[in-house]
């Protein structure tokens, strides 16, 4: 015999059956710990009842199948949407790294061109974020002036690195290059005033935070793709291998993750799993020793540059710098018996062939895969403040330009910062030398110097009288 006992809250029902005879052996066998546990062998049937509901059974709910069915449907629909935006993002990384490839075998001139065009519309993806349009309507020339400041920048900036990197083309005589700097800082103050003169009641906290944003974004934007083209004309390996670091960590984290990914790594990027995070970090550091070694061989990637004419095909040759010259090491015993014991003692490596520039690579890697990514979080934060998914939808599957320049720009500081500190050659170019001449003596100092240099050069029997 079932008894049947019904419960109804009030936004359900349901319905709960008790077995009788299981009531009763609960109720006789309090001798053996049953009911015995209260003190009493006869309880009420109230009290067995409610010692009987270790055997409660549920009757089957329609309903939590109906709900099974709608997670498991809209679990399909993610993991199909989650395939598609994997077969867009794939097919548009395969375009940009094609066009990529195409515009660094084109030459110097249009990879700085490049350069210039990503960081105009990152500039603009990052200075729209803040914009207020409702203000703006009343503020017509306002963001004319952000326009303007980006403009005057770039002229600092790109006028500074030509002098530094062209002075034997002449540039270093004229006027423009004599007084760059007092011409820039009058081209800011002519800004700065019309700023000023524009400042209107009742917007005054909009037209400061603005001005604070815009300088922010040329501050972080602006400056530091200046870095990515000195990076540029000191040898496009400076410029490469920073950026395909970058590019190698972004894919092999995004499909360790995609596959792997378990444990959020972050809470301002939800999509980023540690998982994600380890494989991006082995996957950059073996592409990083490996690469660098390829880009090795090439004059045309580890020359510096002093024109914007050369190309894959101007056959440019120098004298490389000493990081880029393979040599032998022998490794010593710790590290034979390392190796040796890592491939299960298959592998017996006495001494090896690799440029140091490849031990720096490793160290860009590490860089690239450890701290770059923090470049993104920090972009990430920035759309989680103004409520965005993507800065912009100029690439299918990726968002904006920002959002795949996130990384870029810190990595590019660092290798500019690390190339100078721990490999540039210090040397005294002719070109420099020149500078100091040119801009320092006078035309009658410059002629007693001619007259003593030829003087110099006689003497040892290099100039003939």
């Amino acid at each position: 015999m079932t008894v049947r006992l019904r419960r109804t809250p009030s936004n359900s029902s349901t319905t709960t059956a008790v077995d009788e005879s299981n009531v009763i052996s609960n109720t006789n066998g309090s001798a053996n710990g049953g009911v015995g546990a209260h003190g009493s062998a006869h309880g009420s049937d109230e009290q067995h009842t409610h010692h009987g509901l270790g055997h409660v059974s549920f009757a089957p709910d329609t309903r939590s199948e109906k709900d099974k069915a709608a997670k498991l449907a809209e679990a399909a629909e993610v993991l199909a949407a989650r395939w598609h935006n994997w077969h867009v993002r794939t097919l548009w990384t395969a375009v940009m790294i094609i066009a990529f490839g195409v515009i660094l075998v084109a030459g110097h001139a249009s990879v700085v061109a490049l350069v210039t065009i990503i960081h105009t519309l990152v500039y603009r993806e990052v200075i729209s974020i803040a914009w207020v349009p409702s203000k703006a309507k009343k503020m017509p020339w306002f963001r004319t002036m952000t326009w303007y400041f980006l403009l005057s920048t770039n002229y600092y900036l790109y006028g500074q690195t030509v002098i530094q990197y062209f002075k034997q083309n002449g540039f270093v005589d004229s006027p423009l290059a004599t007084h760059h700097s007092f011409v820039s800082f009058l081209l800011y103050v002519v800004g700065f005033v019309f700023f000023v003169f524009n400042l209107q009641k009742d917007h005054y906290k909009f037209q400061f935070s603005q001005f604070a944003w815009t300088h922010m974004t040329l501050l972080l934007v602006v400056v530091q793709s200046q870095f990515i083209i000195k990076n540029i004309f000191e040898g496009l390996v400076w410029f490469l291998l920073p950026v395909s670091l970058v590019i190698c960590n972004d894919i092999s984290a995004y499909v360790a993750g995609f596959f792997f990914g378990r444990t959020p790594l972050i809470q301002l990027s939800p999509k980023k799993t540690w998982e994600g995070f380890y494989g991006g970090f082995v996957a950059t550091v073996i592409f990083g020793f490996f690469f660098s070694g390829f880009l090795n061989q090439y004059p045309y990637m580890i020359c510096p540059v002093n024109n914007l004419r050369t190309n894959f095909w101007s056959g440019l040759e120098c004298e490389p710098n000493p990081v880029f010259k393979v040599q032998d090491f022998v490794l010593s015993h710790k590290v034979q018996n390392w190796i040796l014991t890592l491939s299960g003692g298959l592998l017996v490596v006495t001494r090896v062939k690799l440029a140091m520039f490849q031990v720096h690579a490793v160290v860009m890697a590490l860089f690239a895969s450890i701290i770059a990514p923090f470049g993104g979080f920090f972009a990430s934060g920035a759309k989680r403040a103004f409520k965005l998914k993507d800065f912009g939808d100029y690439i299918p599957g990726h968002g904006g330009i920002t959002d795949r320049m996130d990384c870029q720009f810190l990595m590019s500081f660092f290798a500019f910062l690390y190339y100078q500190s721990f490999i540039a050659v210090r040397d005294l170019t002719v070109a420099q030398a020149m500078e100091t001449i040119v801009g320092s003596l006078s035309i009658e100092d410059q002629m007693v110097l001619y007259k003593m240099l030829g003087a110099l050069l006689t003497e040892k029997g290099k100039l003939a009288l």
